[in-house]
């Protein structure tokens, strides 16, 4: 009975294992990252039961080897909810990395509950370790991050190589939100005249911009667009140390990451890190901190951005349905509006006009700025509706902009749905903003759709703070494919969806 229960706790203990190696994955192998998950669904409604079951299994096995199994079926049970078939983003991926992590958390695990045995205590240290999975998982993380930073320094000096060999101008953007867009326009507003790579998609820390480096810089590209995020002071220094930007840009500060930043004023620190040794600075002075930050800049040439100041360096204005681009003054281009965040068109303007585009070439190239996928992207369902794609958005002022394309597209009978998980990463400030989107969603839309539970309390509080006579139909679903199924069953030709934000299926 006693090597039944131990067993029963290994098996538990690999299934466990299994659910907090994905999210380790997902999360970029940040140590503490499947302790956070854990808790957060472990937390939830019948888990608190399951999870209180498990507990007592391994208080209760010394007593008798039945409880162990009690606990260990509870750990391979739960938490419910949690997808044994994860699907979005995509499965768990077996990459040299990961079997290196599985590895030295499983001979770790192992090692303990055989010293248990060995000591006569198997079947509750068994269980404990079972139990105790997601932080042996982070555990691991932090014993192989030397390893994992000295096997990424050898591909970090290849692709150092590979720019000084190259030699192109480099531009690094950063910001709280805004980053891949403004590469975006940024990229297509050079390509008339300058043969220019940009990072592909968020490839945006090291090993992301050392592989685009590999993979994508070819000799006679003349511009390299690297975008460049953090999770925490030090790592676009570490950055820009290798891949050198003579022009960088910062996009905007927003309350994104603050469950590591602890404020904003940290997050402009960090961000402001992409600005050693660059020539030219490129800041978007429509946000207070920015434009003070740019009169502290020890760089030679600094570049004011906005949206709304006709004085900036160079300003992006909406005069009615017309976009006119005006550079130290002078009009570049007046042409029709496009749905897009201003202060991001000003800031790819500055950049091609950094790296030597004329000013015509800009103003032709700003008449067809692409869309730019999942933000704000319309497409139409197979119901019929129109869909406003915003599923990589998750920060407040993306969010407000999201609802007045919403607006823009609906019809006077139509109906006009929100799909939302809500917005994460925002510390302690995240209930408060996503209660306030969600009054904002539930005053533009006939319908909101609340997805998943990590923020449904605050979209519900939010939605519920408007009045009966303007608020939409609120429905609470499980998952994004249930949010799915219910637009595919209740909306057609004349209504419009929006899908603002995405959360992968490791959240609860």
């Amino acid at each position: 009975m006693t090597i039944a229960a131990v067993v029963a706790a290994i098996l538990a203990t690999a299934l466990a294992d299994r659910r907090w190696l994905l999210v380790a994955q997902r999360e970029h192998y940040l140590p503490g990252s499947a302790m956070r998950f854990a808790l957060r669904w472990w937390r939830l409604g019948a888990n608190r039961v399951l999870a209180a079951g498990a507990v007592l299994g391994v208080v209760l096995s010394p007593l008798t080897p039945a409880a162990g199994f009690v606990g260990a079926l509870a750990v391979a049970l739960g938490p419910f909810g949690f997808p044994l078939r994860p699907a979005s983003p995509g499965p768990l991926v077996w990459t040299p990395r990961l079997r290196t992590l599985a590895a030295v958390t499983a001979v770790a695990q192992l090692v303990v509950i055989g010293a248990g045995v060995a000591l006569g205590g198997g079947v509750p240290v068994a269980g404990l370790v079972a139990l105790l999975s997601p932080l042996a998982v982070d555990a691991a993380l932090a014993a192989l991050r030397p390893l994992e930073d000295r096997r990424a320094s050898v591909f970090v000096a290849s692709a150092r190589e590979r720019l000084e060999g190259v030699a192109p101008d480099v531009v690094a953007i950063t910001g709280s939100y805004g980053k891949t867009t403004t590469k975006t326009y940024a990229a297509h507003l050079i390509a008339g005249a300058r043969r220019v790579v940009p990072s592909p998609r968020s490839f945006n820390n090291r090993a992301g911009l050392s592989r685009a480096v590999h993979e994508q810089l070819v000799p006679g590209t003349e511009v390299f667009i690297a975008e460049m995020g953090t999770y925490g002071p030090g790592e676009i220094a570490e950055l820009v140390e290798w891949c050198r930007p003579r022009v960088a840009a910062i996009t905007a500060i927003g309350p994104v990451h603050l469950e590591r930043f602890g404020n904003e004023d940290a997050i402009v620190t960090a961000k402001a890190e992409i600005f050693a040794g660059a020539e030219v600075a490129v800041l978007n002075v429509d946000d207070p901190r920015l434009a003070a930050l740019a009169g502290q800049l020890p760089v030679p040439t600094v570049v004011r951005c906005s949206a709304v100041a006709r004085d900036a360096d160079v300003a992006a204005l909406a005069d009615g349905d017309r976009l006119v681009l005006l550079r130290s003054g002078e009009v570049v281009a007046d042409v029709a509006l496009p749905d897009a965040v201003l202060g991001n068109v000003a800031v790819a303007a500055a950049i091609a006009f950094a790296v030597g585009v004329p000013s015509d070439a800009v103003a032709a190239a700003l008449a067809t700025l692409p869309a730019v996928p999942n933000r704000r992207a319309v497409t139409t369902l197979s119901t019929g509706a129109l869909a406003v794609d915003d599923t990589f958005n998750s920060n407040p002022a993306g969010s407000r902009a999201a609802l007045d394309t919403m607006a823009r597209h609906a019809t006077g009978q139509g109906k006009r749905v929100v799909v939302t998980p809500g917005m994460v990463e925002l510390g302690p400030v995240q209930a408060g903003e996503n209660a306030a989107w969600a009054a904002c969603a539930a005053a533009a839309a006939t319908h909101l759709v609340v997805v998943g539970a990590t923020n449904r309390r605050a979209l519900l509080e939010g939605a519920g703070s408007v009045e009966d006579a303007l608020r939409a139909r609120v429905i609470a679903v499980a998952s994004h494919a249930d949010a799915v199924a219910w637009v595919r069953a209740n909306t057609g030709p004349g209504d419009v969806v929006l899908y603002e934000n995405q959360l992968p299926d490791h959240y609860p």
